[in-house]
């Protein structure tokens, strides 16, 4: 039995094309299944892995925490990695990621996770020790002692002074002999005059 060319050349035709359609049916659902985004948080920090993604298109990534950019939107080909350090924070904060891939928005990702509060970031400081509050009224303590044993010494001189109510004093020996001087004077005053009138008497009657 002979096969007519015509018919062979019609099953060769229609093989090719199952095998041109199936190759690029397989070549096109590759990046489809490849893209992998692997991101993960932590306390203090985002990491991205995104790999196996198209590089033949425009690859956008972005990360906001709290609705404020932490990983302002970066375009990548067939992978990005990155660590995104979290500002301190004592509550749990919302991290959201974006991926936008160039080939189809199917591959995309709108994702949003939880970062927990790390366990030493809720530590209140430490208390002050109790031993600076002391420390203050010692350094007081001997300025307060000085000031009275001084008071004493500068009231000393007039406690010594006689009180009006006191006795008078002894009578020392010079007192007693005033009058007794003063009568002396007044008795050579009158010899020296007695003298002085017997002398010119005398005089007077020799002449």
């Amino acid at each position: 039995m002979t096969i007519p060319r015509r018919s062979l050349r019609a099953a060769g035709t229609l093989v090719a094309a199952a095998v041109v359609g199936l190759t690029g049916a397989v070549l096109s659902a590759g990046p489809a299944a490849a893209h992998t985004p692997t991101w993960a948080v932590t306390c203090s920090e985002v990491s991205l892995d995104l790999t196996a993604y198209n590089s033949n298109v425009t690859n956008q990534v972005t990360v906001t925490v709290d609705g404020k950019d932490l990983l302002p939107t970066e375009t990548f080909g067939k992978e990005f990695h990155k660590k995104l350090e979290l500002p301190k924070h004592d509550k749990e904060l919302t991290v959201h990621l974006v991926v936008k891939a160039g080939d189809g928005d199917n591959f995309s990702r709108d994702e949003t996770k939880t970062a927990p509060v790390c366990e030493d970031a809720g530590t209140p400081p430490p208390a002050p020790s109790e031993g600076t509050p002391s420390a203050a009224p010692s350094t007081e303590a001997p300025a307060a002692s000085a000031t009275p044993s001084e008071a004493p010494s500068t009231s000393a001189p007039a406690a010594a002074s006689p009180s009006p109510s006191s006795p008078d004093l002894a009578e020392t020996g010079s007192s007693s002999a005033t009058p007794v001087i003063a009568g002396a004077a007044v008795a050579v005053l009158l010899a020296g005059g007695g003298i002085m009138w017997s002398v010119r008497k005398r005089r007077t009657a020799q002449h």
